[in-house]
């Protein structure tokens, strides 16, 4: 097997590797200070399309990781490019929170219930059934479906919430449609991600907690993976899937001499 470049750049995931329920992992903020101060590029990612890359920015550092604004790459900023490419000055109904209408403003989008381009769905904590009725007809009249991202559930501080795969689906029973997904584990958000901050997948490594959505975008996006076991995947459920991670560490400590 070819041996792989240097790592010139790196792309984490948030939740379960830097950050849980609102705690920092012991060794994020010496991880995000040696990215840093190594002038190497990076990007933190999160399928959440909730909020912009602002507020995320100002939620990490109220934990202490100093995060800059472009250095965060949320599944609403990758929904925006992709349909900035696909179909630039389109117009969309959009169910989802201000990360995703703003993302959407920002590349001259047109937010409207009258015969949109698209319908596009995101992660709210507002799901409402007049919303999703309104998303069943505009696609049956002929709107194309794209979703940010299709986790199915959501962490809370009370336990699992229906998440946008999870509304997905229904609206796909309702319609006969199936969405585009933006997000991981689609390679195109972390391919997406790699341009803007001008990076090469063969000089890439991207850091995750879980095998079925940032091990596996990741791999196919061409990088090399790390999965730490302080999320989702444990020790014992690697086996389980056909890929594996090109290396497993306990937490993002154990990345920090590696940057």
């Amino acid at each position: 097997m070819a041996e792989r470049k240097p790592i010139e750049s790196w792309l984490t995931d948030m939740d379960g590797v830097l950050m849980h329920e609102g705690v920092p992992v012991p060794g994020a903020d010496a991880f995000i200070k040696k990215l840093r101060d190594s002038a190497k590029p990076f990007l933190v990612l999160t399928n959440n399309s909730i909020y912009t890359a602002r507020d995320l920015q100002a939620r990490l550092a109220r934990i202490g990781l100093e995060v800059p604004e472009e250095s965060i790459w949320t599944s609403a900023l990758a929904t925006a490019k992709f349909l900035d490419d696909q179909h630039p000055g389109g117009s969309a109904y959009v169910i989802g929170e201000a990360g995703l209408t703003t993302a959407l403003h920002e590349v001259g989008y047109v937010l409207t219930d009258t015969d949109p381009d698209f319908v596009i769905l995101g992660e709210t904590r507002t799901y409402s059934f007049e919303a999703m009725t309104k998303a069943v007809r505009l696609i049956n009249a002929g709107a194309r479906f794209i979703a940010t991202n299709p986790d199915e559930t959501g962490p809370s501080a009370e336990g699992a919430l229906p998440a946008t795969g999870a509304v997905a689906a229904l609206i796909t029973k309702a319609t006969g449609k199936e969405p585009y997904f933006v997000g991981k584990p689609n390679p195109l958000m972390m391919r997406t991600g790699l341009n803007a901050i001008g990076a090469h997948s063969e000089s890439s490594a991207m850091i995750g907690d879980r095998m079925d959505t940032d091990v596996l975008a990741g791999l196919e996006a061409g990088m090399e993976t790390f999965l730490v076991l302080t999320g989702l995947t444990a020790a014992a459920d690697v086996d389980t899937f056909p890929y594996r991670p090109t290396h497993i560490k306990n937490s993002i400590a154990d990345m920090v001499d590696l940057v």
